[in-house]
């Protein structure tokens, strides 16, 4: 949801998607990635927040495993592009599944806000995160342990790369230089070095970021991962986080850290 970084170029034609724009992906050919496994616990919807997020009748909110839509503006602040048209579309979606929902709660089954992170289904079997995701409503996000339909997920998102549907409409990578604030942001850079540590796993691109793999989520890198990553353009993609607002940066320290939470969080550029 906290999807700031990159989206300034989009903002002033987010008034030009309209009605135009939804009524053309929602008619895109749907594909049935990340099918439902069946026999799930059901539930029914009372409200849903925005494009990531519904709430229960019985008292749940849930956030949605695998995707993170653009943030509705709260607080005074703008609200993002595409983040109506993913708040409508999942509620079409519930709709169309008369308000009742398939949960697949995820190994970690709760985040530190209290949700219920889970993969929701519709009545058809249909994953209502995959449909958003190729439809470009919202960015692919991995989070180990919750890595189950990491890969068809990543071919859902692909159909709106390669369709420029949504959030790919223009490219929303943005090179470590250019980054000025904190919040969802994919981001590109050369690897410059990588450092391992008991801090984790360090990999730096350039003197502007820094990748960082927590030491409780390396296993879920393969020891295989960093190979031949020195050197190569990357485009990573997570929260970022601006370390000079934390009591300021030590000598040599990259301003902006950004925390892999998954591999497929990281992508090879060339």
């Amino acid at each position: 949801m906290e999807s700031r970084c990159g989206f300034s170029s989009l903002m002033k034609k987010a008034s030009l998607a309209g009605a135009f724009f939804m009524s053309a992906i929602w008619l895109a050919p749907a594909q049935a990635f990340c099918p439902s496994p069946g026999g799930l616990p059901t539930a029914q919807v009372r409200e849903v927040v925005d494009g990531d997020t519904l709430r229960l009748q019985d008292g749940r909110s849930v956030r949605m495993l695998g995707i993170n839509t653009p943030e509705i503006g709260r607080k005074g602040r703008p609200t993002e592009p595409f983040a109506d048209a993913a708040r409508k579309r999942l509620q079409a979606l519930v709709d169309a599944s008369d308000g009742r929902v398939g949960l697949m709660v995820g190994q970690q089954g709760r985040d530190h806000y209290g949700r219920t992170l889970a993969h929701v289904f519709g009545a058809n079997g249909n994953s209502f995160e995959a449909q958003l995701l190729a439809e470009g409503l919202g960015y692919l996000v991995v989070v180990a342990p919750n890595v189950e339909l990491a890969d068809c997920q990543q071919q859902a998102e692909r159909v709106a790369r390669q369709s420029h549907l949504g959030v790919w409409r223009q490219s929303p990578v943005i090179t470590v230089d250019r980054l000025s604030q904190s919040g969802f942001a994919l981001i590109s850079g050369r690897v410059s070095a990588i450092e391992r540590n008991r801090g984790g796993i360090w990999i730096e691109l350039g003197p502007d970021a820094v990748l960082h793999v927590p030491p409780k989520l390396q296993g879920a890198f393969a020891s295989s991962f960093l190979d031949g990553l020195e050197g190569r353009q990357v485009v990573a993609r997570g929260w970022v986080i601006d370390r000079s607002r934390r009591g300021g940066l030590k000598a040599g320290q990259a301003r902006w850290m950004l925390p892999l939470t998954a591999p497929a969080m990281l992508e090879r550029a060339d």
